[in-house]
């Protein structure tokens, strides 16, 4: 259902942020910038590839920054760059007053603090965070302003950390649409390893084996590997910072979630083995430990949020048969905002060597025999 108005709040003097500074221009800077614009604010952008820069700024995400004696300083400075260079960043833009208070957008976050700490930096003016937001591809040409709508952004003070400067992060946090949440920076770094960063290595692990599967397995390829694997398709370089800033917290991760692979390893060759199956007594599965795992995992599972932040939602699932051409999902969609559904999630996947493939269509159980029937009286083929 769309929205009345938009919620996020006006920028300039109500909101505290004026003028933005952001340092990095990658994938999450970009967006940043692009979401204040919308609001009006003053942006300014710098990025040691002045290229980057370059694009962002015809993007429409700000001005390239000129960092003169003498220009006012920010209300805030964003310091979007990899959590190794965080500190050292926070030190030289500090030093040249370039704004009033720094926050910066690094996934982990204890690493940064005990450098700047170590260096020497004003912890006064500066207010760790972390928006929980990103996608498979990087650079500005990837950003988007919508980019944070609805995600968490953890924040970290300290108890150094002035309110002032909290009460600056929070109105960039408003701005960009996100939800803003405090948490220990420690304590952020652990919940990272579980719902972020072990994940990826897991999912390059899986993916890893593609690379020398033969051409029959890819060929039957369906989207369970697919959605396995989504996200390790990031940047190595920029995975490889972002790991080794949070290492033992992952490694512990990656341990736990080896422990199960090779306990499920030593459950499948023992259930393989001749004969296994016709002991007297042997579970007919042959499996339980695997299955347990199994059953673990659909439990972790139905514990993720639902889209909107609350408990996970029970959605029927409406399988349609489309045609690869040009407008096809747009008349789908127009068909169930005729029947008066909304479409909570939608799934894709692609027939093999075949122009057509289906659409997954989640929705309100109470809704899916009205969408079922608008959709086959539209000529819609529902398997």
């Amino acid at each position: 259902m769309p929205f009345l108005a938009d919620p996020r709040p006006a920028g300039g003097p109500m909101s505290g942020l004026e003028r933005v500074l952001v340092v990095g221009t990658g994938l999450i800077g970009t967006s940043i910038a692009l979401a204040l614009r919308e609001h009006g604010v003053e942006v300014h952008l710098a990025d040691l590839d002045p290229r980057a820069a370059r694009l962002a700024s015809e993007l429409g995400a700000g001005l390239e920054w000129s960092a003169q004696e003498g220009a006012p300083a920010a209300d805030l400075a964003v310091i979007a760059v990899p959590p190794q260079y965080v500190a050292a960043e926070l030190l030289a833009l500090q030093r040249r007053g370039a704004a009033r208070y720094y926050t910066d957008v690094a996934s982990v976050k204890a690493l940064p603090l005990a450098e700047a700490e170590r260096l020497g930096c004003d912890l006064g003016d500066y207010v760790a965070g972390h928006p929980l937001a990103g996608r498979e591809r990087s650079g500005p040409a990837a950003a988007r302003a919508d980019l944070f709508l609805g995600r968490p952004w953890a924040y970290c003070p300290t108890d150094e950390t002035s309110p002032a400067a909290v009460d600056t992060l929070l109105a960039l946090i408003k701005l960009c649409g996100a939800e803003a949440v405090r948490v220990g920076a420690e304590e952020h770094d652990r919940a990272v390893a579980v719902v972020s960063h072990a994940p990826h290595v897991t999912a390059a692990a899986v993916a890893a084996r593609l690379a020398e599967a033969p051409e029959t397995a890819l060929g039957l390829a369906g989207q369970g590997v697919r959605d396995v694997t989504r996200i390790a398709a990031g940047d190595p370089a920029l995975w490889t910072g972002i790991l080794s800033g949070n290492a033992l917290p992952v490694a512990n991760v990656l341990e736990a979630v080896a422990a199960d692979l090779a306990a499920a390893a030593a459950a499948l060759r023992e259930a393989a083995e001749p004969g296994r199956r016709a002991e007297e007594g042997a579970d007919p599965m042959g499996m339980p430990w695997v299955t347990a795992l199994l059953e673990r995992g659909v439990a972790g599972t139905d514990r993720i949020p639902g889209k909107h932040g609350g408990p996970a939602s029970v959605y029927t699932v409406i399988q349609v048969i489309i045609g690869d051409r040009p407008g096809e999902l747009a008349r789908l969609f127009q068909a169930a905002e005729e029947a008066g559904v909304n479409i909570e999630d939608v799934r894709l996947e692609h027939a093999p060597g075949l122009p057509l493939g289906a659409a997954e269509l989640f929705v309100q159980p109470q809704a899916a025999a009205a969408l079922a029937e608008a959709l086959r009286a539209n000529g819609w083929h529902l398997p």
